[in-house]
């Protein structure tokens, strides 16, 4: 199954990179058809607007040199004048008077002024105060009826444009969400006629732009109206000179947006504080814009649509081989450039191409690919799962699916620990079982079942079955750097594990009346470069491994027999576990196709003290020397000391002269 597996993924790349393409190709169209859709809707264009909210305000830009000051109506005027509003025109006419000789440009006055004074004096008094340097508030109002639509203009009583006064329109456009950013498309607002009175030169307003906001309300330089009734006693010497006045309603608390308040406006900052502005305020900002040519354009559908293919374009080669976490990174650094640049434009250009297009449709492809490699991985986790759960542990097996990188199949060369374990005496028990072949089976399958969930449960990679054999290796296909310790560590279980089920296997034989036996294994383990990877014919083959160190691993299990103990371990698989068990040197071995013997090794469980181990080492010294004889008190000092060695001493006695 892993073969078939991996061959299939291997047999046809172009076919996998054709298919990537095919869902490129899909979800760009698709981005691409659908985000243009979307840009002409009122939802759209509002988000593309709260963007602008944000890029405009990001650095709360310097109000500009010389700017309007403002002379507000507010809680601490009403509070000294004493007059209820609104307040006689004569007192109007007084500040314009005041505001002149102080040395104002221009003075607008953000009130509307349609209809006679209860007092005719107050009106007198107005209209000898004005001239051609105050410019006085109109209104605009579109009435929409089932009929029709009528456009209703209110200006000041024209005695008073007799008297030289400017009328400019100071009503404003506001979005769909209620928020004030349009520029005034009048070419008399009340703006550009105060400008004009100023002596600026102010351009036709152009279409689709819009104000660049400088902060919250109460940004501009702002004094009460009664200071401005006698600005030598409560202001500095020339404040107003050569200053451009406005006059308006003006609070000191900015109200809420729930709150509301009359000629208040949201504007980009109410974001920021959700304070509105007020009207007299956003008229000196439009001014400003006027005036320093500050206002900025909208970049337009077709810029908009350039963009959004631009994004999908991005997001198409962001995921064009793959997508993995760096992806994330990827859409992150990429949306950051997109705001980042969309930022620039309206600094360095003021121009207002928003970011949310092209954004939008990078996501929108990325976030498709990786719904199309999810799914693809979901199946590959699927194959993996079945093709390795014959092999691996279950949380290995689950290890390897949620990372398949870890998966490197095909012949590649590793460090691995292998292990060798055979049934002892198994000829004789099948002959002892030759009539019933299905109870020889069944005990061969109880055995191996213990011994291989062992090897599963130390992270072992179960190679095959070999009749009553089980081989397994370490450290493939997934990485296992103590792979030494887990494989000797699986071998003490499976040594325990048989202990177990002899002991079960006696109390079934006795119950049933039957001469009770046990089974014993042999175990080799040894540690190596080996080639891991698919080994078989073109039609059938299995993931295993080969090498001169497994050949060694089975020669160690089967000498295991010769030295009378059940487990042997390999010179490198003993160096690499040495902190973790206690391991002692028993013979040297040669294997075919070797010339130099290979020291043999095994593992036990009680550390001896250092007095026995350095006995235990002359007695090697001796036995390689061939000085070793059958009386010498070594053999019985150290079956003393050693017990668990005492089966490998009785036979090397057995074998002395």
């Amino acid at each position: 199954m892993v073969a078939i597996f991996r061959s299939a993924e291997r047999a046809a790349p172009s076919t996998r990179r054709r298919y990537r393409l095919i869902e490129l190709a899909v979800l760009f169209v698709a981005t691409v058809a659908i985000v243009s859709a979307l840009a002409f809707t009122s939802p759209w264009s509002l988000i593309e607007l709260r963007s602008y909210d944000y890029l405009t305000t990001l650095d709360n830009p310097p109000l500009p040199e010389k700017g309007p000051v403002i002379v507000a109506i507010d809680e601490p005027s009403l509070g000294e004048i004493q007059h209820q509003w609104p307040w006689p025109r004569a007192l109007h006419a007084r500040l314009i008077e005041q505001l002149r000789a102080a040395g104002a440009k221009a003075i607008g006055l953000d009130i509307i002024f349609s209809e006679p004074a209860a007092a005719p004096e107050n009106d007198d008094a107005l209209q000898a105060a004005l001239g051609p340097d105050v410019v006085l508030a109109g209104d605009e109002t579109l009435i929409t009826t089932p009929q029709a639509d009528q456009l209703v203009r209110t200006e000041p009583l024209p005695r008073f444009i007799d008297a030289g006064a400017r009328v400019g329109i100071a009503s404003v456009g506001l979005d769909g969400d209620g928020v004030l950013r349009e520029m005034p498309h009048y070419d008399d607002s009340f703006a550009a006629e105060t400008a004009r009175a100023a002596g600026f030169s102010v351009p036709q307003p152009g279409g689709n732009t819009m104000m660049q906001s400088f902060g919250p309300a109460r940004t501009y330089p702002t004094v009460s109206y009664y200071q401005g009734l006698d600005p030598k006693n409560f202001l500095p010497p020339d404040y107003f000179r050569d200053r451009i006045v406005l006059v308006g309603l003006s609070l000191q608390t900015a109200p809420d947006v729930k709150a509301g308040a009359p000629d208040t406006f949201a504007t980009p900052f109410t974001v920021h504080t959700g304070r509105l502005t007020a009207g007299v305020e956003v008229q000196a900002t439009i001014l400003d814009n006027l005036v320093n040519g500050l206002s900025i354009r909208h970049a337009g559908v077709t810029v908009t649509l350039l963009l959004v293919l631009f994004g999908a374009l991005a997001g198409s080669l962001a995921v064009y081989r793959d997508t993995t976490w760096w992806t994330a990174v990827a859409g992150l650094l990429v949306v950051t450039l997109f705001v980042a640049g969309s930022y620039a434009a309206i600094r360095l250009g003021q121009v207002f191409a928003s970011p949310v297009g092209p954004s939008v449709a990078f996501l929108m492809v990325v976030i498709g690919q990786a719904g199309f490699d999810y799914a693809a991985e979901r199946r590959s986790r699927k194959q993996i799962i079945r093709a390795f759960s014959q092999y691996l542990s279950p949380a290995m097996v689950e290890r390897l699916a949620g990372d398949p990188t870890q998966l490197k199949l095909g012949g590649d060369t590793r460090t691995l620990s292998i292990l060798f374990c055979d049934v002892r005496g198994f000829t004789t028990i099948a002959e002892r079982m030759k009539n019933d072949p299905q109870q020889l089976t069944t005990l061969i399958n109880r055995l191996l079942t213990p011994l291989s969930e062992e090897i599963l449960a130390c992270g072992g990679t179960i190679d095959k079955y070999i009749g009553d054999c089980v081989m397994a290796f370490w450290n493939a296909p997934l990485d296992d750097r103590e792979h030494a310790v887990h494989a000797v560590q699986a071998s003490l279980q499976m040594l325990d594990a048989m202990d177990r089920f002899n002991e079960e296997l006696r109390l079934e034989l006795a119950a049933r009346g039957e001469e009770p036996y046990g089974l014993r294994i042999g175990i080799g383990v040894n540690t190596g470069d080996c080639v891991v990877g698919n080994m078989g014919s073109s039609s059938r083959f299995d993931y295993s491994a080969l090498g001169d160190s497994v050949n060694l691993a089975s020669r160690l299990e089967g000498e295991s027999k010769n030295v009378g103990l059940a487990l042997l371990i390999g010179e490198e698989t003993a160096r690499q576990v040495s902190e973790a068990y206690c391991t002692v040197e028993l013979d040297r071995i040669t294997v075919k196709g070797r010339t130099e013997p290979s020291p043999v090794f095994t593992v036990l469980r009680n550390r001896p003290s250092a007095e026995d181990l350095a006995e235990h080492q002359r007695f090697l010294s001796a036995k390689y020397e061939g000085t070793l004889s059958t009386s010498d008190p070594l053999l019985d000092q150290l079956s003393q000391a050693m017990p668990a060695l005492s089966p490998y001493y009785a036979m090397i006695r057995s074998r002395l002269p």
